[in-house]
Order: C-alpha cells, then sequence, then structure tokens
C-alpha cells in the first residue's frame, strides 16, 4: 500500500464531516450543516486542505467507473458487449457505443450527479469559509477550491455542452441551462482569475490538489477544442498554456511507461500534472480491471476477487499498436495467455462450453483450453448487443491492462491513481496546436514534440508528422484513459462507424442532460436530437 496517500486520505477522511455536501444542482436550496464555526475555522494550510475534503472525495466518483466507461465506450477504442444476457442492463453500455443513448442512460445521469455534487461542494466550502479570516492559507484554498469547481465545469462543458452556472450555495435562481460558450467563458475567466493565487510548488504537498499548472493545462485542453466548443480557434492559445508547463520545468517523462499506471503511482511521477489518488481501503471507487480482465487471469495477478472482463478492444484500435519497439504495446493481452513462469493458463470446460455451435457427439465431455484473446469480436445477435457467452466468445477482443491489477486490495477497488492531465499530453497538443496554424514557440517543432513522447515509448523516431499520424499517436499514448471520445470529436472523426455502430448523428457529441435532472429542474433545456 502507498504510504503517502494512505496516510493523505486517512488526514482528509478524518476531516471530512467537517462539511456535507450534496449531489445535484437541483438541490442547492438546502441549510449547510458543518461542524465549521467562528470558533475552529481553519487557520493553517493543513487545516484548509482538510477542511476542503468533500471536494477531493466527491472528484474521485465516476471517473473510477461512470466517466471513464462513458469516454473510452462511446468512441472507436474499446466496447462494453453482452454475453448470454450478461452486461447487457438495458442497453446502458451498447448505447454508448451505438450512439443511441438517451436521457435515460444511467451511467450518464452518475456523470451529471458527480460533476454537479461536486460544484454544489466547492460552493458549499466557500460558502463556509467566507467567514474565516484573510490570510495567506485562506487566499490559496480558495483558489484551489475556485480552480476544482472550474475543472468540474469543463467536465461537465466537454460532456454536456450546455449546462448551468451555479456558483452560490443555495441559490435557486440560476439553475436554468447556460450555451457552452458562455460556460467556456465563465471557466476561462475563473482560471485565469486563480492562477496568482494557486501554488507553483509540485510534489508530495501538492499532489491531488490543483496547482498554477493543472490551470494551464485545463486551459489549454479548452484552448485546442475552443473551435468546437465555441467556434472560434484558439490555437496559439493553446500553445501559450503549454509553454507556462513546458517551461515550468516541474514536469517530465517517465522512463518507465506502463510502470506509471499501477497501484504504486503518485507523486513520484512527473508525468502526472493531475492525478485522482485513489487507495484500495482508504480512497475507495477505482477498479478499472474488473472491466478489462478475464475472470481466467484472476491467478495470475494475485487478484482478490474474480474480473468479469466484458470490455474488449477494437482490431482497428489494436492497429496503431504497429512498432514491434513500442513499449506501450505491453499494455495490451492478445494470444495466448501465461502465467510468469511461462506456464500456459488453462480453463477445463466443456465442448459445448467452450464453442456454443459444437455438433459434434460429446457436447458435455471435458475439455482444456488455454486462454488465448483473439482480435475479432462477433456480434451473434446484434439487436441485444450479444456476442454469446461460450468461452470462445469471451475470448474476442484484445485486452487492455493499463491500469495493472492490485493484489493487495483487499476487494475490487485499486490503488491505482487516476491521470487526468499529463505532461505528454501538453507535448502532444502543442505540436497539433501548430500543426493547426499557431506559430512555432521556443524552437519545438510538431515533429520534435511528438518524438519526445515516442522516444519515452522506444518507438521508432517519426520522420515527418501529420495531424492523422499525431492522432493516431494520441491513440497509443493515451488509450483507455478517458480522452478518446474528446480527440475523437475534435478531429471529426466521433460520428464514423466501428464495429455496429452506424449512427452518424453530430447531435450526439453531446450527451442528453438525463431524464430525472430534466424532472427535478424545469428550467433546464434538452440538448438538440434528444
Amino acid at each position: 500500500m502507498n504510504s503517502f496517500k494512505k496516510y493523505m486520505f486517512l488526514s482528509i477522511i478524518a476531516l471530512c464531516t467537517g462539511a456535507v455536501y450534496l449531489s445535484g444542482c437541483t438541490k442547492l436550496n438546502v441549510k449547510p450543516v458543518s461542524a465549521l464555526t467562528p470558533d475552529n475555522f481553519p487557520t493553517t494550510p493543513a487545516q484548509f486542505v482538510a477542511a476542503t475534503g468533500p471536494i477531493y472525495t466527491s472528484f474521485r466518483g465516476a471517473p473510477g467507473r461512470q466517466w471513464w466507461l462513458v469516454e473510452n465506450l462511446s468512441t472507436d477504442m474499446e466496447v462494453l458487449v453482452a454475453r448470454g444476457g450478461n452486461w447487457f442492463d438495458g442497453g446502458n453500455y451498447s448505447t454508448l457505443n451505438l450512439h443511441t443513448y438517451t436521457g435515460d442512460n444511467g451511467n450518464l445521469e452518475t456523470m451529471w450527479q458527480w460533476g454537479y455534487g461536486t460544484i454544489s461542494a466547492c460552493n458549499q466550502v466557500l460558502a463556509l469559509f467566507n467567514a474565516a479570516p484573510a490570510s495567506a492559507a485562506k487566499t490559496q484554498t480558495v483558489a484551489e477550491i475556485k480552480t476544482m469547481r472550474a475543472m468540474s465545469y469543463y467536465f461537465m462543458m466537454d460532456n454536456f455542452g450546455n449546462v448551468p452556472i451555479t456558483t452560490t450555495f443555495g441559490d435557486t435562481t440560476n439553475l436554468g441551462t447556460q450555451s457552452r460558450a458562455k460556460v467556456f467563458a465563465f471557466i476561462e475567466s475563473e482560471l485565469l482569475t486563480q492562477i496568482p493565487n494557486l501554488s507553483s510548488t509540485v510534489g508530495v504537498s501538492t499532489y491531488g490538489r490543483p496547482t498554477k499548472y493543472l490551470a494551464y493545462a485545463i486551459l489549454a485542453k479548452m484552448y485546442l477544442n475552443a473551435a468546437y466548443y465555441t467556434g472560434t480557434a484558439r490555437f496559439q492559445d493553446c500553445v501559450t498554456m503549454c509553454d507556462n508547463i513546458i517551461k515550468g520545468g516541474q514536469y517530465g517523462l517517465d522512463a518507465d511507461y506502463l510502470g506509471m499506471f499501477k497501484p504504486n503511482n503518485g507523486p513520484q511521477i512527473k508525468d502526472f500534472i493531475y492525478a485522482i489518488p485513489y487507495d484500495g481501503v482508504y480512497a475507495q471507487a477505482m477498479y478499472y480491471a474488473r472491466w478489462t480482465l478475464h475472470p481466467a487471469l484472476a491467478k495470475k495477478y494475485s487478484m482478490p476477487y474474480t474480473p468479469d472482463g466484458p470490455v474488449y478492444t477494437y482490431p482497428s484500435y489494436y492497429a496503431y499498436f504497429n512498432d514491434p519497439n513500442d513499449i506501450r504495446n505491453g499494455q495490451y493481452l492478445t494470444g495466448k495467455q501465461y502465467y510468469f513462469d511461462g506456464t500456459p493458463i488453462n480453463i477445463t470446460t466443456t465442448n459445448i462450453g467452450l464453442d456454443a455451435s459444437y455438433s459434434g457427439p460429446n457436447p458435455n465431455a471435458t475439455v482444456v483450453h488455454q486462454l488465448e484473446f483473439t482480435p475479432n469480436i462477433v456480434w451473434r445477435n446484434p439487436s441485444t448487443f450479444d456476442i454469446g457467452n461460450d468461452e470462445l466468445a469471451n475470448e474476442e477482443g484484445y485486452r487492455n491492462n493499463k491500469f495493472y491489477p492490485d493484489s493487495l486490495a483487499p476487494t475490487r477497488n485499486q490503488s491505482n491513481d487516476v491521470p487526468l492531465f499529463r505532461y505528454a499530453d501538453i507535448l502532444l497538443e502543442k505540436a497539433e496546436a501548430i500543426l493547426r496554424g499557431a506559430n512555432t514557440t521556443n524552437g519545438d517543432l510538431p515533429l520534435s514534440l511528438v518524438n519526445q513522447v515516442r522516444a519515452r515509448a522506444k518507438a521508432t523516431p517519426f520522420t515527418t508528422v501529420t495531424l492523422t499520424t499525431l492522432l493516431e499517436e494520441r491513440a497509443r499514448e493515451f488509450a483507455d484513459e478517458g480522452w478518446r471520445r474528446n480527440d475523437l470529436i475534435r478531429y471529426g472523426m466521433y460520428e464514423n462507424a466501428w464495429g455496429i455502430k452506424t449512427d452518424a448523428n453530430p447531435d450526439k457529441r453531446i450527451f442528453p442532460i438525463p431524464t430525472p435532472e430534466l424532472q427535478l429542474n424545469s428550467k433546464l433545456v434538452q440538448n438538440p436530437g434528444y
């Protein structure tokens, strides 16, 4: 167990009862309940950090499951299949991949609650801090809270487009839908205003909290996508924000790419500009390995539970991993599987259990089969998104194992911290912004920027780079990290066909406002096309 994470979260959780927050933007008129009073307002930096605990515990909610699934499954990267009726769950997952989602999708409702639950927590803690005496610690903490709120609004804007803006806890007058351009302008203004008051320290003391560099990273992502978000390109502004991070000299490309995502990751990772800290005991909610690993792999990785493994990678996406020297290939499990000592991983089943199409004379005869992941995914019943539930179907699709299973956690919860913004992304964003028309700065050419990322991966250097090859590089670098949807939309490829998806409606670039939220808040306006 990572001792830093354990200490940090025990400290925060112990003080989280100092503020109670609400999970939804439609209940902002409830009176705050808090143990904070004028007699015990925080005064030291550590006390201010601890008092903001509800914000950070809220923020690790949906990224541990729903946000991660929505961003990945709605793309050409991977798919969560139904197997003999299992995992269909009323279309909660299949509709994401098919782009037939509606406001009744439970994953989208959880994402909305996560976003506005965190915003509500920020507003409440800010309200509680209003009467606290002025101090440098208060100024920095307020800036951190407003940055967390801005980041929450960024994810809401990116996913739902037109959303309410509310900055005062208990305010019921600003719950109406605002245009995406207005939300963009609010986030931008908020971040630019808070940057002077944010810390520039990078290390254990600020890990998991906002710094100036997180604000720059959010703005860089916003400016790179600004033409889509607002209709006005901001590529030079993207370069400026990237340069603020690069010139700061606080970040780098860690030599061990695959090691960055293991359960013992943390503040020692120089690539992480902002990561959500998780702990399998003290800060639970993240369990990616459950979704991607086959049940027969539990023994190999000493997992404390049996994974389900319904998330398969599309062969067309895996095709981007075409350089045999690229260490990023190692995040995927392909072909025949073995234990670490080289012994085959065998599964004992029956002829009919192995292959439901078996028509021989001994359907129930025992057969020993070596686990082997095959590339192609075949739907036996497209109307129910079903690929069958025999063993061969369970082995279709290569499996992403980037967020390595946690053998030390007592349950399926993992201690792998989840990076949202990385230094490698800054390098590739700057390269893309220049390719799209921004001026070069500091001698950084797109080719040299991309080759920095490829060098860390031990991949063959490019001799030229285009927008197309850069998108392919992003596919390799950020697989399973939640940015594929954002990339495909920016490239105009979110409407492409993949798997059995045929929907090409551009309205699907933003998700519908969840039906329960429309029922609770009459001021919300549904997004076009739903």
